[in-house]
């Protein structure tokens, strides 16, 4: 092989290098930045292919795709100084490809700094508001204002964050018993509340059911005697009545009353005289 063949190869090899580095493609989830001597020539954020001078440019490629940087699971003391577990996430994306290369160089640099200004901001928010709101519908307010501290915060590392999720809260191991038992105590007392009121009332009511029936009965029995007053002056006045129409009929009449009662089958023994006056209807007749 002369010195002309290598040449050659040599030549076609060095094209073939030329044109492999001047051409590159940026795929729909990323884009791009060529830098010519680490200076930022321009950004691509348009899919498809793009060229650039082999050797000289290089290409950065960053995702346009929304990521995701976890808290790690904190203990977060809230205004009324309790302690909360607090285990939340963020969405993210790059916005400014350039400042976020100037600032964070990569994404795992980037998720570490996002880690730690999520915590800070979970921490800041958390410590001014009380454990109901994150139990109630304004959690969907607590996210959203840690959202907006964050993207203060990011702006300048070229990002933007889309969404803060909290995960999960609850109360530490330690602090679950204390509230299960406050809460225990308080039910307890509650309920203890209820019955007193409960027993109070049931006593009242008893109360007012006692008079109204003494009330009742003490009507029924006035009314009572009334009735009965007025139904003996009626049978007095029948009985007088009826004296006065056929008095012998009555005296006879009373006479009927009186054996009636005397003679009763309990072995009664008399010891009268025969002419006496309670046998004066046994001779004669009546009339006698």
């Amino acid at each position: 092989m002369n010195q002309r063949h290598v040449f050659w190869m040599a030549f076609g090899l060095l094209l073939i290098l030329v044109v492999m580095n001047s051409w590159f493609v940026v795929i729909q989830t990323q884009q791009a930045i060529v830098f010519q001597f680490r200076n930022v020539v321009h950004v691509i954020d348009q899919p498809g292919l793009h060229f650039k001078i082999p050797f000289i440019q290089e290409v950065e490629f960053f995702e346009k795709r929304v990521l995701a940087v976890d808290a790690p699971s904190q203990e977060i003391m809230m205004a009324e100084q309790k302690p909360l577990e607090v285990d939340a996430f963020a969405r993210y994306r790059i916005t400014d490809p350039v400042l976020f290369f100037q600032r964070v160089r990569d994404e795992r640099v980037a998720r570490d700094r996002l880690g730690s200004l999520l915590n800070a901001s979970l921490r800041s928010v958390f410590g001014t508001i009380k454990m109901a709101s994150v139990l109630s519908a304004e959690r969907d307010d607590v996210m959203a204002k840690i959202r907006d501290e964050l993207n203060g915060q990011v702006k300048e590392l070229g990002l933007e964050i889309v969404d803060v999720r909290i995960r999960r809260t609850d109360l530490p191991q330690k602090t679950s018993a204390a509230v299960f038992a406050r809460m225990s105590s308080q039910r307890a007392q509650e309920a203890a509340q209820i019955r007193a009121t409960g027993q109070q009332q049931a006593l009242q009511i008893t109360s007012d059911a006692d008079r109204q029936a003494t009330i009742i009965l003490a009507e029924a029995q006035g009314q009572a005697e009334k009735l009965k007053g007025e139904g003996d002056r009626k049978a007095l006045e029948i009985m007088s009545e009826a004296t006065n129409k056929d008095p012998q009929f009555f005296a006879f009449w009373r006479s009927l009353s009186a054996y009636r009662e005397a003679f009763k089958p309990d072995n009664t023994t008399f010891v009268l005289s025969p002419d006496s006056e309670f046998f004066r209807y046994f001779g004669g007749g009546v009339g006698k």
